[in-house]
């Protein structure tokens, strides 16, 4: 049983999978947004908010915390400098993750992660888009071509004449 245990294995050593997050936390720090698959992407959200939330907390303690998982002086800099003040007001969910599909090469599933609010991208509104009804499109195009029952007649006359 995995009774409150957190993170993912991702079939990876220990070592291997933290090595793997720093480098993902510390990229998508420098970056804002990055390009990998949902599993990790999934567990990438939790350490992004994280150090996200340390750069709120802005404590000495909180920078050397930061600086021990992050690469980078610079990038540290970053996150208490320009990303704690512009998530101030938010009480968490800083990251988003979009899919995108499948990789071309394993058709693994694909993901971004970026934080919300980036410079650069548009402001949410907050409403939600009207949703689309399905069976709309569905009866439209059946209608054009005639329908199911236009071809089923068609294969009857067929063998009756032949």
């Amino acid at each position: 049983m995995r009774h409150r245990v957190a993170g993912v294995k991702l079939n990876r050593s220990p070592a291997h999978r933290r090595a793997l997050f720093r480098n993902l936390v510390t990229a998508l720090l420098q970056h804002e947004s990055v390009r990998t698959t949902d599993a990790k992407a999934k567990e990438l959200k939790r350490w992004g908010d994280r150090m996200i939330t340390l750069g709120k907390q802005g404590t000495l303690h909180a920078r050397r915390r930061a600086a021990a998982l992050v690469h980078g002086r610079s990038i540290v800099k970053k996150l208490f400098d320009e990303l704690a003040p512009r998530y101030e007001s938010r009480q968490g969910g800083y990251t988003r993750v979009v899919k995108l599909g499948v990789r071309a090469g394993d058709a693994a599933p694909i993901s971004v992660v970026e934080l919300v609010d980036r410079p650069g991208t548009a402001p949410e509104t907050g409403k939600k888009k009207p949703a689309r009804r399905r069976d709309a499109g569905a009866k439209e195009s059946a209608k054009k071509s005639g329908g199911a029952k236009a071809s089923g007649g068609a294969k009857k006359k067929r063998a009756a004449a032949g």
